[in-house]
């Protein structure tokens, strides 16, 4: 059976669990808290054995089959994972999954996971599965169904917020549900049984690092050189790590490519990078200002930075990151400097 991850409840009150289960997508947490669930729940039905398979190009899809023909050791139930992050397995793991779908082996849950899907990925072994277990893609959250899932998971944690506030964590998370669980647990230990509002919430992350690089970035794009240098000199001041900082930074500046190479159909590319209204006015200005070959520019730029970040090049960092802050908000003006510190 084809299912959501809001069927998930629901399935695993079943008993027996179905004997094989996919669950698929790019939203990582997503498909880890499922997994998980289901883990947990056979380890409740009495799956006592558990055996993993990690899937690259080098493996062996026959230590599928002997997997199954294998007797439990302790006579109990088992519970076989096949991780295969692209969610390829190719012919030979195709023939190897859907031989297990024909005639699978009692006693046996087994549980593929991928880090990657699309209808693309869709074939007979997954029409295999489809037919004896469940295939659950997990798809990304789209931006009117973020705050929903922000608020759900507060309440699980005993936080109570304002829709504003709400709203507000979902523009910063940018959709990264990783960093929105991450952050909504801080903010449990920290608000506790208190109401968080938009004015708590700033007060909660102003020394988050994740949130000044935020922060860092928007005044960038949106072409405040002077606010983003400030925040620069601030952040080197306080001894701040420079690499958290340029993972964001190369992030957006992916982002900002990609954008200038949408060609005509802006609105759709806004989509597709889920970037919400708040922030395409910014995306626009820097677009407007800057061609794909200068953010590509940066991009190369910033691995620079990178490598100096890590010892393996010379050159002071924090000087490196004005230059290319200052490019990324002055992209006419900047490009000499990105030249200067190559």
């Amino acid at each position: 059976m084809s299912a959501r991850i809001t069927d998930l409840p629901r399935l695993l009150g079943a008993s027996p669990l179905k004997p094989v289960w996919l669950i698929a997508g790019a939203e990582h947490l997503l498909v880890m808290e499922a997994a998980d669930r289901l883990r947990a729940r056979a380890r409740e039905l009495g799956f006592a054995e558990r055996e993993i398979h990690d899937v690259d190009h080098r493996f062996d899809w026959n230590e599928l089959a002997m997997s199954g023909a294998a007797m439990s050791l302790f006579s109990t139930l088992r519970l076989i994972e096949l991780r295969m992050p692209t969610g390829k397995p190719g012919k030979e793991g195709s023939a190897a999954i859907s031989a297990w779908c024909a005639d699978p082996p009692p006693d046996t849950l087994l549980l593929i996971t991928a880090q990657e899907w699309s209808k693309a990925h869709e074939g007979a072994w997954y029409s295999a599965v489809e037919r004896l277990g469940v295939a659950m893609p997990v798809w990304p959250l789209k931006r009117e169904e973020m705050p929903a899932w922000i608020s759900a998971r507060m309440q699980s944690r005993g936080l109570r917020a304002t829709a504003d506030a709400i709203e507000l964590l979902a523009e910063r998370i940018e959709g990264n549900l990783l960093a929105a669980a991450q952050e909504i647990d801080k903010l449990a230990l920290l608000v506790g049984d208190s109401l968080l509002d938009i004015d708590l919430l700033e007060r909660s992350v102003a020394d988050d690092a994740r949130f000044d690089a935020f922060r860092l970035t928007d005044a960038a794009i949106a072409g405040d050189a002077a606010r983003a240098l400030r925040m620069v000199e601030g952040l080197r001041a306080e001894g701040a790590e420079a690499i958290p900082l340029l993972g964001w930074l190369l992030n957006q500046l992916r982002v900002l490519y990609r954008l200038a190479n949408a060609g005509g159909n802006l609105a759709q590319a806004f989509k597709t990078e889920r970037i919400w209204d708040a922030r395409q006015a910014a995306f626009k200005r820097a677009l407007k200002a800057g061609d794909a070959a200068h953010w590509e520019r940066c991009i190369i730029h910033l691995g620079r930075i990178d490598r100096i970040a890590k010892g393996r090049g010379s050159g002071d960092v924090w000087r490196e990151i004005e230059r290319l802050v200052t490019a990324i908000a002055m992209p006419r003006g900047g490009a000499g400097l990105l030249a200067a510190g190559s």
